[in-house]
């Protein structure tokens, strides 16, 4: 190819590279194992620069999942156990997915229903924020479960400053006094 883009034909060597240097830009091979080799009239320099710069602004465009991990015991009570819900309701509303770990001791490991059981609690009353990713799978003592939210992570708004959430709650509190 020539400089402007235009194919210039089978050349020989010698004329490629004067034409390279009389327009002063590299000659670079794009398909050596072509028949015969395919070569280009470029500036190595700047297409070396545009490579980068695609790469670093696709780096840039990347998602980073991250993986909140909630540990439970299948014998949890009942405001243990909202705590531990308001936590993953928490994580997958800030687009998080997260790991719902039921660790089994003793006598516990021969019930591995109770895991189950709570499991299926769990991902029933956060299916309106996400949903199973993983089902439950027994692992050794760990009965493990991931659930991912609904919406991407690029999707959910950034989260509220302290004072506005301090401010909501205290809007709150005089709404339910009156």
């Amino acid at each position: 190819m020539g400089p402007n883009g235009e194919q210039v034909g089978i050349v020989r060597i010698e004329d490629a590279l004067r034409l390279a240097v009389e327009a002063d830009l590299d000659l670079v091979e794009v398909a050596p194992m072509a028949k015969p080799p395919v070569c280009k009239l470029m500036d190595f320099g700047k297409f070396k620069y545009e490579a980068a710069m695609k790469e670093r602004e696709s780096r840039r465009n990347q998602t980073h999942t991250i993986i909140k991990e909630m540990k439970l015991r299948p014998k949890i009570d009942s405001h243990d156990y909202d705590t531990k819900k308001g936590h993953v309701e928490r994580f997958l509303k800030a687009g998080d997915k997260v790991k719902i770990t039921i660790m089994f001791r003793g006598r516990e490991q021969s019930r591995p229903e109770l895991g189950l059981r709570l499991l299926a609690r769990l991902a029933e009353d956060v299916q309106e924020l996400g949903f199973v990713e993983a089902t439950p799978k027994q692992d050794g003592r760990n009965m493990i479960m991931v659930l991912a939210p609904h919406r991407r992570k690029a999707d959910v708004p950034k989260t509220q400053t302290a004072a506005e959430s301090l401010e909501e709650s205290v809007q709150e509190l005089h709404a339910d006094a009156s």
